[in-house]
């Protein structure tokens, strides 16, 4: 984990100016500093229109009861996606256009979705009927991991510890 730290706070910026002054050398500097502003006009853009829609769509799942789980998860990799646009640099920002494109959310969807199906998975309840909605390999509620809730009383016979204390 510290490694990414580090490669997160030092590597990112030393690849980015890297790659300013690679292309500050190719264009020259005016229309680079344009470029990135340019790309910070589309990306605010790109995040309000899609932004607005993600937020439509999961109004409609709360209004018909439904946890809006894939749309939380979009409005995620959105939110990340106006961070790195956000950020100058045209590495950040390659990152930041991708995840504006719906199959490259997917594509990152099922593999956080294969993870936590790997660490057993985790349950979204409601507060209204107990119901669960289990994330499975799509994110969309798909797998069945029923939970049953009780309770439980560990009930000690003699004939039970008997039979314990012949294994050991």
């Amino acid at each position: 984990m510290g490694y990414i730290i580090f490669f997160l706070f030092i590597g990112v910026p030393i690849i980015e100016i890297t790659v300013f002054i690679a292309v500050g050398d190719h264009i020259g500097l005016w229309p680079t500093l344009a470029a990135i502003f340019l790309t910070a006009a589309i990306g605010t853009w790109m995040l309000r229109t899609q932004g607005l829609g993600i937020l439509s769509r999961a109004q409609e799942h709360l209004n018909q009861r439904r946890f809006p789980m894939a749309e939380v998860f979009d409005g995620l990799c959105l939110l990340v996606a106006g961070a790195f646009l956000l950020t100058p640099g045209f590495v950040t920002d390659g990152v930041g256009f991708l995840l504006f494109f719906p199959p490259f959310r997917a594509l990152i969807k099922q593999a956080v979705g294969a993870v936590l199906v790997a660490r057993g998975g985790i349950h979204v309840y409601t507060s209204e009927n107990g119901t669960d909605y289990p994330i499975g390999p799509g994110m969309n509620g798909s797998v069945d991991n029923t939970v049953i809730d009780g309770e439980y009383e560990e009930v000690h016979t003699e004939e039970h510890d008997n039979d314990s204390k012949r294994i050991e």
